[in-house]
């Protein structure tokens, strides 16, 4: 990693900008979980939808919702708390999400910095588009899925189970969303050109399927093709932004050597 003159960073710069950037992100994921601790109740059972109406179960007192329970003395707390963790985790993306830029490229150039807050601007949406996907078909996947358990037996599932189903899937997504992103910002910097995105498609191709297949939640093709397919159009679609930006670059290049 290189420093704004040009020189190296030494391996103690290197921790010592890791650190900083894990502890930024860290207190914005804390905060935004004091959210998700006090909107608790809403949030579970907007996320509990999929399997049971929650919200229905509560007022008409009723002993169980689906297929769902809660087990152990602490089993309560620990969901609590699980469910404001995760929620600072995906309020506070676009935080963490730059302080993860920020440490990737941080010897950018003036012009290069303000690529920096586009990628931000960017970032945060598809991210959240993303999540939203990821949500959208959790319905349908676990419907699916539920549907593998064999005749005459219940398929009961623990809440912190199902939340981190959940709480995968949606993360997952949103994450995978964030490749075109990354791709250009990097075009941007000049660290990668457009043939370079594009020209080993088939290598991309393999891997966003790989991925798909090692950190999607559920084994079921539904949801492997439904990160899948939109990830690769991302993908060629993060290649084209990238050619033209490079036949944008060359234009100026051209008309800057006639200028002088």
């Amino acid at each position: 990693m290189s420093t704004p003159n040009g020189g190296r960073m030494p391996l103690l710069e290197h921790l010592r900008e890791l650190r900083k950037r894990v502890v930024r992100s860290a207190a914005a994921i804390g905060v935004f979980a004091i959210v998700g601790w006090v909107y608790y109740t809403q949030i579970i059972t907007t996320l509990a939808e999929p399997v049971c109406d929650l919200k229905t179960a509560q007022e008409t007192g009723a002993d169980n919702c689906g297929a769902l329970y809660i087990s152990g003395v602490l089993g309560p707390l620990n969901l609590h708390i699980k469910v404001a963790l995760l929620t600072g985790i995906l309020l506070a993306a676009p935080f963490w999400l730059y302080q993860l830029w920020a440490f990737i490229a941080p010897a950018l150039h003036k012009k290069e910095r303000r690529n920096s807050i586009l990628f931000i601007i960017a970032a945060t949406p598809f991210f959240s588009v993303g999540a939203y996907f990821g949500y959208s078909i959790l319905p349908l996947a676990i419907k699916v899925l539920f549907g593998f358990t064999p005749d005459s037996l219940n398929n009961l599932v623990r809440f912190d189970d199902y939340l981190d189903f959940v709480t995968r899937t949606i993360f997952f997504f949103g994450l995978g969303f964030e490749l075109p992103v990354f791709l250009v910002a990097l075009n941007l910097i000049g660290a990668i050109s457009g043939k370079g995105i594009l020209r080993p498609w088939r290598i991309w191709i393999f891997i966003i399927t790989l991925f798909v297949a090692g950190f999607t939640p559920s084994p079921d093709p539904l949801s492997m093709i439904a990160l899948a397919v939109p990830l690769i159009l991302l993908y060629f679609m993060a290649g084209g932004i990238a050619l033209l930006n490079d036949r944008r670059r060359r234009k100026k290049a051209e008309r800057a050597d006639i200028g002088s």
